[in-house]
């Protein structure tokens, strides 16, 4: 759905003298003293495959929001390639790249952007308008938008009637409502409390298996990007350094830095039951669970019984888990 090659993005003068020069790996503040330039995004290249969250996390200044802003030129690259379904970006006109923005990628952004005169329904449906759609029929696809992140009859109001949880509500909406193929989020939750930002992580778990939309997901919160990513990249000054599943990312870093990030990560809360499980039981279970399921969801089912939880996918058994199974992986033994 995404494809990103050898992507670069470089503030200052005669930018791209510095793509692959030995002199992009200095140290920032002396780059920056020598050339006047900073090098934001460097030789990052990646794929999020059709249906997958992928979230890209990072600290601050690592170029996480560079790239995402990179892939639909917000931010012009300054070298490199990215293609959505196909399409070039880097090389679109402005007529195409429009195109692709207003009918392929729809963007959540940290800051809502609402329109504040404008009524909830009317916010949703702004993109739809962009796209010529008559009023009638944006108007009601807007109300069903409104209703399926939570705010069913709220299309009368005005954003400044909501709190920051519903005005992110009606953020996800408006980037809903124009049936894009591909969601772009770029830190949407981080201004938010922590309990609206739990509720907001469980939204777009409820949406991405309901709607089976691709998503691009920057966050700089490791327990969010291990909570919704079924693949991390994580960025460190520019780079890429690795990308895995959650359970890859927190057992088999790539580096000290990934280590450190990760190290107070409970192995039972990434470890889907699939990688641990033994053979189907045909006897009786304490219970079933998804194959998808984390082992720490499984601890209470075997915490009061010695039987087995049978672990299911598309209706039928795959495996088993038992109490020795679970307690392997907490004390971090090979199951």
């Amino acid at each position: 759905m995404i494809s990103v090659r050898d992507l670069w993005k470089v503030y200052g003068p005669r930018a791209e003298r510095l793509v692959g020069s030995p002199d992009a790996d200095l140290p920032r503040a002396e780059l920056e003293a020598r050339t006047g330039n900073v090098v934001a995004m460097r030789e990052v290249s990646l794929d999020v495959l059709p249906g997958e969250v992928f979230v890209v996390m990072g600290l601050s200044g690592s170029g996480k929001s560079t790239l995402i802003r990179c892939v639909t030129r917000l931010i012009e690259p300054t070298a490199g390639s990215v293609t959505i379904e196909g399409d070039n970006v880097t090389g679109a006109s402005d007529a195409e790249l429009l195109a692709i923005r207003r009918h392929k990628v729809s963007m959540v952004f940290q800051h809502f952007g609402l329109l504040p005169h404008r009524t909830l329904l009317d916010n949703v449906a702004f993109g739809l308008e962009l796209q010529g759609v008559d009023k009638r029929d944006r108007r009601d696809r807007a109300a069903a938008t409104l209703e399926l992140v939570g705010l069913p009859g709220m299309g009368s109001y005005k954003p400044h009637q909501l709190s920051g949880g519903q005005q992110q509500r009606v953020g996800l909406a408006r980037a809903l409502a124009t049936n894009p193929d591909i969601m772009l989020f770029d830190e949407p939750f981080s201004a938010l409390d922590p309990l609206i930002r739990r509720e907001m992580q469980d939204e777009i778990i409820r949406l991405r298996r309901e709607v089976r939309k691709t998503m691009m997901f920057i966050t700089h919160d490791l327990s969010e990007a291990l909570r919704l990513g079924d693949r991390i990249a994580i960025m460190r000054d520019g780079r890429i350094v690795q990308v895995g599943t959650p359970a890859e990312v927190v057992l088999e870093p790539a580096d000290e830095y990934v280590a450190n990030f990760v190290r107070d990560v409970p192995r039972s809360h990434v470890v889907p039951v699939s990688a641990v499980m033994g053979p189907a039981s045909d006897g009786p279970v304490a219970g079933e669970v998804a194959h998808t399921a984390k082992v720490r969801d499984v601890v209470g089912l075997v915490a009061h019984s010695d039987l087995p939880v049978r672990v299911m996918h598309d209706g039928r058994a795959v495996g088993s888990i038992d109490r020795t199974g679970v307690l392997a992986v907490i004390a971090g033994e090979d199951a």
